[in-house]
């Protein structure tokens, strides 16, 4: 019987999940959570990675209590931000935000020395402006002092590993996220960097998922899949490898799992991005607006006084399932409007015949057009990625909080023709402690792991009507 700990670390809370594994089943629960914000300091944003750091160790302190003692830990957080420690192990202040404003118009100066095509055809990964490679170049601008004087440079779930351990590594599906790594190679694109005048000496080795980077007390700490969304991808209960997947929460992350890379002049117009998953793999995938559409509804309707649950949304959107109305998810005018609802019911205006609507659309259609439009807008880039993918693709597998919405798997079903298989919803956590498992010897292999998966939850399957 081994126990494995996760710390699954997102951008607004954190948590802790443990899991009691014997090599056949395991079960977990959730054991400590904890809150992780951003703070503004002189006009800079930052994470508050010493609270973080003493969240895991009041977690460990709790366990210790209650008399349970982990065989590893894990870590998996979001990705591109970064931390720096000096020649001394000093930690350089905490890390700066990707929702820091610093790096606004950083990607057109780097363009003037590596053009778009260029950066995209080395890194194969879609632009954006918080990429690890414009913050440095914005850091590096500014002349940010703990770059200065940096002896290395740790991505998020690498630096909280350090603080537990005092070891050092860069895991490879973190890494992916930075834009810097060479997507041949897999190691760190030097000779891009220092063309755009970059240090290079503060730059790791990059290391494969479950590597023991150290002891806390005498616990290994393992290097997991170190991007939460690789970790979540690791935990797919697919059965081979005709699938595609579909992480599904606040954002929508769809792709394919594939063994090398795939860098071309339409991956680059169509903006998929190549990042690291388990065991070498390539997770090809493209970013979609997913149920921050209906988070944001939620918001403005609260405030009148309209406190609908997940479940009265359902209801509501199934009442008004032939209303004809549509957006585009990933239209940039849905990235942050002051107010959601009525910048959707000004779109489907917009987009509507002349008198296609004769009164403002109610919120029950409103949410019925949410629903339509995701599930059409993931029918649209499963297109692309049939186009892409070396296999047909057989099913669509929905992970995440999103997996637990019946109507939408449905509809998504219905739009792309294809079965589509929910579940589970914790799947992040999952694939932290799954390479934790395999990292001692319990599991072979991905695929054993995903065996194990579908057997130990529960998943549903939607066949298109």
């Amino acid at each position: 019987m081994k126990r494995f700990l996760a710390f699954d670390c997102g951008a607004t809370s954190g948590r802790a999940v443990l899991a009691t594994f014997d090599g056949g089943s395991f079960e977990m629960k959730e054991v400590y959570r904890f809150p992780s914000g951003i703070i503004e300091l002189g006009g800079k944003y930052y994470w508050d990675i010493l609270a973080i750091y003493d969240h895991f160790c009041k977690c460990l302190s709790q366990l210790e209590g209650e008399g349970i003692r982990p065989d590893s830990i894990g870590i998996d957080t979001w990705g591109v931000d970064f931390g720096f420690v000096a020649s001394d192990g000093s930690l350089l202040g905490n890390p700066r935000a990707y929702r820091d404003p610093y790096t606004d118009g950083i990607p057109e100066k780097v363009y003037e020395t590596v053009p778009r095509e260029e950066l995209y055809a080395a890194t194969g990964i879609q632009i954006m402006n918080f990429n690890s490679i414009f913050q440095l170049y914005a850091q590096q601008r500014e002349g940010f002092a703990p770059l200065r004087h940096a002896a290395d440079i740790l991505f998020i779930p690498d630096l909280l590993s350090y603080m537990l351990t005092g070891n050092k590594v860069c895991e490879y599906t973190i890494a992916s996220t930075s834009g810097m790594m060479d997507q041949s190679s897999r190691q760190f694109n030097k000779g891009l960097l220092e063309k755009l005048g970059l240090r290079t000496d503060v730059l790791l080795p990059i290391v494969q998922p479950g590597v023991e980077i150290g002891k806390y007390h005498g616990i290994p700490v393992v290097a997991v899949a170190g991007h939460d969304t690789a970790s979540a991808i690791a935990a797919v209960p697919a059965a081979d490898g005709n699938f595609a997947y579909l992480s599904s929460g606040t954002w929508s992350l769809m792709g394919i799992e594939v063994p090398e890379p795939i860098v071309n002049s339409e991956s680059a117009r169509l903006n998929f991005t190549n990042e690291g998953g388990i065991e070498g793999t390539t997770r090809f995938l493209k970013n979609i607006t997913g149920m921050w559409l209906l988070e944001q509804c939620r918001k403005v309707w609260k405030a009148a006084g309209k406190d609908y649950s997940y479940d009265e949304l359902v209801r509501m959107a199934k009442a008004e399932e032939s209303f004809p109305g549509r957006i585009n998810p990933d239209d940039p005018r849905f990235a942050n409007p002051s107010n959601m609802v009525e910048e959707i019911v000004s779109c489907l205006f917009e987009r509507s015949p002349k008198g296609g609507f004769e009164k403002s659309p109610s919120d029950a259609q409103v949410v019925s057009c949410i629903y339509h439009s995701l599930a059409e807008r993931y029918a649209e880039v499963l297109g692309m990625l049939q186009q892409f993918a070396p296999f047909k693709i057989e099913k669509l597998h929905i992970i995440g909080g999103g997996s637990a919405n019946v109507l939408l798997n449905q509809w998504t079903a219905d739009a792309i023709g294809i079965p589509v298989v929910a579940g589970p919803t914790e799947a992040t956590a999952i694939g932290n402690i799954m390479v934790q498992a395999k990292a001692a010897g319990l599991v072979a292999d991905r695929w054993e792991m995903r065996r194990m998966i579908a057997q130990a939850f529960e998943v549903k399957t939607y066949n298109p009507k």
